[in-house]
């Protein structure tokens, strides 16, 4: 990932928390702290995206080292971790997002190093504070994960009889606890309780519902980077080898492992809290994007990097076996490695849209203090120009419109319209209060 990205719509809003990056930016009842805590030591007083994606590389880093340390003590061939974390960081939208202000690789390390330290064989005061970190990083990140994540762990403490003890119960319920409580306390002093910032989180999503998204994020395995709607949209055939590849190699990694006389209840474990924390976004959130995912994948990968160890093993012993082998993790590592050299540059030129409609309003005289109303990309445009934004139906006066295919609101049709050249999405123009 280049350094140098402009931040994007979400990182925009995060960042702006915070006095150097400045802006009006509204913070909507989805969104939490989480990732606005982590930029506090850059974008506290330095608005370089270079420094704060160097700052965020090195974090997710140190994140993927945390959260994949504890299964060091669990799994009986260690190299399987560090396997896993290879398989983890070879997709796409893994490396895409490793030096951005998101919150989705931290909620999935989080996962993965409480789940770890849950299974330690004779958990102390250092596995308990793990599972705390660990649950207290995802649910500060995306509380409905930490709940998800949180579930099959409390069930195995109450009703699995190696697993089954206060210490590790009590852990669960701390950690989401102490991640869950600056969201609440939010809660009460914007949205009026934890009830109507639920609903408002809700509608804000689109309306959480029943709904079979399961398509949808097939067809997101390629992107685009938020498939909201996916209607239309087509999914790249290489781009499947990974729901293909994955299942294959985690039934492989758990067959393998009973073979062996190994316990395979700290995988089966591992594969329940990564169904739970993926099963709410594919049948109740109406969209998709690959990063939503990514904690559930963190956690198969545990089974299936034994699984793919085990080919291995065996492909040691038959040449065909062996150059099978070999082409499918090429095959693999290609398809990825194409995916992100492609999102990359479709980044690099759909926020360079924003850049060249700053351009054409400072050209029409916007300076700041100024106004921006307009679709959801209002934001990041009014960002770059250092205006504020707001909606179209904001009763505040607006100093410009931005446009793209369709008409000025009634209010502003006698504005002065010029067109913004050059931008890679065809049809933006501007409105400028005369």
């Amino acid at each position: 990932m280049p350094f140098g990205l402009p931040l994007g719509w979400d990182e925009i809003v995060y960042a702006s928390r915070f006095g150097p990056y400045g802006g009006d930016v509204p913070f909507s009842a989805p969104r939490t702290r989480g990732v606005p805590l982590l930029l506090v030591p850059v974008a506290s007083w330095s608005d370089s995206v270079v420094l704060l994606r160097l700052w965020m590389a090195v974090l997710a880093g140190g994140a993927l080292y945390l959260g994949w340390r504890p299964w060091l003590g669990v799994l009986r061939r260690p190299v399987g971790v560090w396997v896993a974390a290879g398989l983890y960081g070879s997709l796409w939208f893994a490396l895409f997002y490793a030096n951005s202000a998101m919150p989705n690789h931290y909620t999935a390390m989080g996962a993965v190093a409480a789940t770890g330290c849950f299974l330690l064989r004779e958990p102390g005061r250092g596995a308990y504070a793990g599972i705390v970190a660990g649950l207290a990083v995802v649910t500060l990140m995306r509380p409905n994960d930490g709940a998800a994540v949180a579930l099959p762990l409390l069930a195995a403490a109450l009703l699995v009889p190696a697993w089954r003890g206060r210490g590790r119960a009590a852990a669960v319920v701390a950690g989401v606890a102490a991640g869950a409580a600056p969201w609440v306390v939010e809660a009460w002093l914007r949205f009026g309780g934890v009830a109507r910032r639920l609903a408002e989180a809700s509608d804000t999503q689109g309306g959480m519902r029943p709904v079979l998204s399961l398509k949808a994020h097939l067809t997101a395995l390629d992107g685009p980077l938020l498939c909201r709607p996916c209607t239309g949209d087509t999914v790249a055939s290489g781009v499947v080898e990974w729901w293909l590849l994955l299942p294959l190699l985690v039934v492989l990694g758990l067959w393998t492992t009973r073979r062996a006389g190994q316990a395979t209840g700290p995988l089966w474990l591992a594969v329940a809290v990564a169904v739970s924390v993926s099963l709410p976004y594919l049948f109740l959130v109406p969209y998709a994007a690959p990063r939503f995912l990514l904690p559930g994948y963190a956690l198969l990968v545990l089974p299936a990097a034994l699984g793919l160890l085990a080919a291995a093993g065996r492909a040691r012993r038959s040449r065909p076996l062996a150059v099978a082998l070999v082409l499918v993790l090429l095959g693999h590592a290609a398809v990825q490695i194409t995916q992100v050299r492609t999102h990359v540059s479709v980044q690099e030129r759909a926020r360079g849209d924003w850049q060249r409609i700053s351009a054409v309003l400072r050209e029409n005289g916007v300076r700041p203090p100024c106004l921006i109303k307009g679709n959801s990309l209002a934001i990041p445009v009014a960002y770059t120009a250092g205006c504020a934004s707001a909606g179209m139906d904001d009763p505040a006066p607006a100093t410009a419109v931005i446009l793209r295919r369709t008409d000025p609101p009634r209010w502003a049709r006698d504005w002065p319209r010029r067109p913004v050249p050059g931008t890679y999405n065809p049809g933006w123009s501007v409105a400028v209060r005369p």
